[in-house]
C-alpha cells in the first residue's frame, strides 16, 4: 500500500512537472514558417512565464543568428538562419545549466509553387469594399463567442450584427456578376474590445481570425473560392496600432514596444508634420507617437523587434491565405523609416504584389509623398516603397461637384479637371485608388440625396478615369448613410438580404426594389464593360477644360479610344465637337455603351441633363 502511494505520488509529480514544462510557452509567433523564402532570417518570439531564464538550441544544424531578451523575462526572441533549410520539423530545446528542460517543435512548410511571383491587384481590377460584420451572416452560430467580450446585438447601430466569412463566400457570385474583380474586406482578425469591436481595427491577436467571423481555415477557404472565380483577396492590415485588449499590450515585451509619454497621449492627427521641414519636434512626435484613440496603443515601428514582428506577420498571412494585396490602415501615422522598411520587406519578397496605403490628406503633393519613388519625397531623400496610395483629393471633389451647377472658376466640373492637373506629382498615376466613398466617409448617395443621375455621373468618373476603382458595398443599390448626424453605424448598414429573416434580398434581381435595380444595373453595365477594356486600365488620359459645366476627357492607347462626356447641368446641352478633334482624330462615329446608341462625331453632340456618356470611338 505504501509503495502504491509512493508510486502514485511520483506519478502526480511527473504529471505536474510535465504540465509545467508544456505550459512554459504560451505563445510562439510566427506559429510556423516556409522554406525557400527570399528573406533567410526568421525571428521567432516565444512568450511564457520566465522563459528568458533558458538557453536556446535548435536541431538540424540550423544556425541561430541572435537571441534577444528584454527587461520582461516572459519573452525571448530567437533569430534563425533558414537559408537552404528544407521543409520539415525543427526541434527547439530550452536549456538550463546545460540540460534540456523542455522542447518545442517548429514546422517549416513547403512553400506554394510560384508564391513569390503572385500578381497583386492593379488598374485592371475593380475593388469591392465590404465590412464583413455588415455584409452577410452565413453562420448564425458564431454571432457571439464565449471567449469574446462583445456579443451580437443587431439592434445596436454600433454593435456586432453577425456578418461573417461564410456570408462572404455565399455571395461571391454577386460580387463577380457586379463586375468587381477584387475584394477588400475591413479587418477580420480578432478584436476583443468590449464595445464597437465590429470594425476590428483594435486587434487583440494578429495571428487569428476573430471567432465571430470564423476560423483561419475559413479565411483560407474564402481565398481559395475567390481564386476559382479569378477574384483577388485584399487584407486590411493595421501597422500603426493594436487594441488595448491585445495580450501583448497586457504584458509588453519591452517598454518601447509601444509609444509612451509615459503612458497615453493622443495623436494630434497632423500628418503634415511628417514632411514639414519647419515642424517642431514636439508636434511631429505627437502625430507619429500619439495614440489614434485611447483604446488603440500606438506601435513603435522604430523598434526593430516590432518592425520585424509586423513584417513577418504580414508575410505569414500572404503565404498562409494566398493573399493578393494589402490595404494598410493609417499608413501615414507610422514612423516613416520603420514603415518604409516594413513595406520594402514585403515588396522584396513579392515583387508583383501590391499595397495601397490610407493617406487621408487633402493635397496631391502630400499624398504623393507617400508613394514609392515619389518626386516629392525625393526632395527629402525619403522613399516609402509603397506602390499605391488613395486619391482623397478626387474623393473630396466628388462629394460636392455634382451639386454645383454654376461652374464658375473653381466649382462644378472644374474640380475634376483641377484634380487631374496635379497628376504630374505622382510617380505612378495608374497605381492610385479612386473612390466615391468608403467605410469612414458619408455615403455618396446620402450626399446626393439618393439622386440616381448624380450617382451615375460620380461613378462614371470613378470607373473611367486613371487608377484603380473602388466601390463601397451598397452604393450600387443606392444605399444611404449619414455619418454626420447618426455616426459610423449609419454608413455601415447591413446589406439587405444578408440575414435570415430579412424582408427581401438585394443579392437577387427579384429581391431588389425598382430603384435598387436602377442603381445596380448601371453599375453592373459599366463595370463589366470596363473589365475587358485595357484602354480604361492603362490608357493615357487627355482632358479638356470644362465649359458651361460640361467635362470631356479621353482614354486612349494605340488600339482604342474612349470618349467620356459629362453634363453637370439640369438641362440638356449641345456641344460642338470641333474643339475635341485632338482626341477624336479620324474617328467619325462611336457607340455610347451606357445606352447602346450610335453617336455621330461629325457635327454637334447633344448630352441629356445630368448625364454621362461613355463613347467607344469607331
Amino acid at each position: 500500500m505504501r509503495v502504491s502511494n509512493l508510486l502514485f505520488l511520483v506519478f502526480l509529480v511527473f504529471l505536474v512537472c510535465g504540465f509545467s514544462v508544456n505550459a512554459q510557452i504560451d505563445h510562439m509567433e510566427p506559429p510556423f514558417w516556409w522554406s525557400g523564402m527570399q528573406q533567410n532570417e526568421l525571428q521567432i518570439m516565444f512568450h511564457g512565464k520566465d522563459i528568458a531564464q533558458y538557453d536556446v538550441a535548435v536541431s538540424n544544424d540550423v544556425v541561430i543568428n541572435g537571441i534577444t531578451k528584454t527587461e520582461n523575462p516572459n519573452y525571448v526572441f530567437v533569430t534563425l538562419d533558414l537559408k537552404d533549410v528544407a521543409a520539415g520539423t525543427l526541434k527547439i530545446d530550452f536549456k538550463k545549466k546545460g540540460k534540456v528542460t523542455f522542447s518545442k517543435n517548429y514546422e517549416v512548410k513547403e512553400r506554394r509553387e510560384s508564391s513569390a511571383l503572385r500578381q497583386g491587384f492593379d488598374a485592371s481590377d475593380v475593388m469591392y469594399l465590404i465590412m464583413p460584420d455588415r455584409f452577410a451572416n452565413g453562420d448564425p452560430k458564431n454571432d457571439s463567442s464565449k471567449e469574446m467580450l462583445e456579443k451580437a446585438d443587431r439592434e445596436n447601430l454600433g454593435g456586432r450584427h453577425g456578418g461573417d466569412i461564410q456570408g462572404i463566400i455565399d455571395h461571391l457570385d454577386y460580387i463577380e456578376e457586379l463586375g468587381a474583380t477584387a475584394l477588400w474586406s475591413t479587418p477580420l482578425l480578432e478584436d476583443d474590445d468590449p464595445t464597437y469591436s465590429y470594425h476590428t481595427y483594435a486587434q487583440s491577436d494578429v495571428y487569428n481570425i476573430d471567432p465571430r467571423y470564423g476560423t483561419n481555415e475559413d479565411y483560407k477557404r474564402l481565398s481559395a473560392e475567390m481564386h476559382k472565380k479569378d477574384l483577388k483577396l485584399i487584407m486590411d492590415y493595421v501597422t500603426n496600432h493594436w487594441g488595448a485588449e491585445h495580450w501583448m499590450i497586457k504584458d509588453l515585451p519591452t517598454y518601447t514596444w509601444i509609444h509612451q509619454f509615459p503612458g497615453y497621449a493622443n495623436s494630434n492627427y497632423r500628418m503634415t508634420t511628417q514632411m514639414d521641414q519647419n515642424a517642431s519636434a514636439r508636434d511631429l512626435r505627437y502625430c507619429v507617437d500619439g495614440w489614434f484613440t485611447k483604446t488603440m496603443p500606438d506601435l513603435n515601428q522604430s523598434n526593430p523587434l516590432v518592425t520585424t514582428y509586423l513584417l513577418q506577420n504580414a508575410i505569414w498571412w500572404i503565404e498562409y491565405a494566398d493573399l493578393d494585396g494589402f490595404r494598410v490602415d493609417t499608413y501615414s501615422y507610422n514612423d516613416k523609416q520603420g514603415i518604409a522598411a516594413w513595406t520594402k520587406g514585403i515588396m522584396d519578397e513579392y515583387p508583383n504584389f501590391n499595397i495601397v496605403g490610407e493617406v487621408w490628406m487633402h493635397d496631391q503633393a502630400q499624398i504623393s509623398f507617400w508613394q514609392k519613388d515619389s518626386p516629392i519625397s525625393a526632395i527629402q531623400s525619403y522613399n516609402s516603397y509603397l506602390p499605391s496610395v488613395m486619391d482623397f483629393t478626387l474623393h473630396d471633389a466628388l462629394t460636392s461637384m455634382f451639386n454645383e451647377e454654376d461652374q464658375g472658376w473653381g466649382n462644378g466640373m472644374m474640380k475634376a479637371y483641377e484634380n487631374f492637373v496635379n497628376d504630374f506629382l505622382y510617380a505612378d498615376i495608374d497605381n492610385i485608388l479612386v473612390f466615391a466613398g468608403n467605410h469612414d466617409t458619408n455615403r455618396i448617395n446620402q450626399i446626393y440625396n439618393g439622386n440616381l443621375d448624380k450617382y451615375k455621373l460620380a461613378m462614371t468618373l470613378v470607373f473611367t478615369t486613371r487608377g484603380i476603382p473602388q466601390v463601397y458595398y451598397g452604393d450600387e443599390l443606392g444605399m444611404m448613410g449619414d455619418k454626420d448626424s447618426k455616426g459610423d453605424g449609419d454608413i455601415r448598414r447591413d446589406f439587405p438580404g444578408g440575414w435570415q429573416g430579412d424582408n427581401a434580398s438585394a443579392f437577387t434581381q427579384a429581391g431588389r426594389t425598382d430603384n435598387q435595380n436602377d442603381f445596380y444595373s448601371f453599375t453592373k453595365k459599366l463595370l463589366n464593360y470596363r473589365k475587358n477594356k485595357e484602354v480604361l486600365h492603362f490608357g493615357e488620359l487627355m482632358q479638356f477644360l470644362p465649359e458651361d459645366n460640361v467635362y470631356v476627357y479621353f482614354r486612349y492607347n494605340e488600339k482604342e479610344t474612349v470618349m467620356v462626356v459629362m453634363n453637370n447641368n439640369s438641362e440638356d446641352k449641345e456641344i460642338s465637337l470641333d474643339r475635341f478633334a485632338e482626341g477624336i482624330k479620324d474617328h467619325t462615329s462611336g457607340t455610347d455603351i451606357l445606352t447602346g446608341e450610335g453617336v455621330d462625331l461629325s457635327g454637334k453632340l447633344k448630352i441629356n441633363a445630368k448625364s454621362p456618356m461613355v463613347i467607344e470611338l469607331k
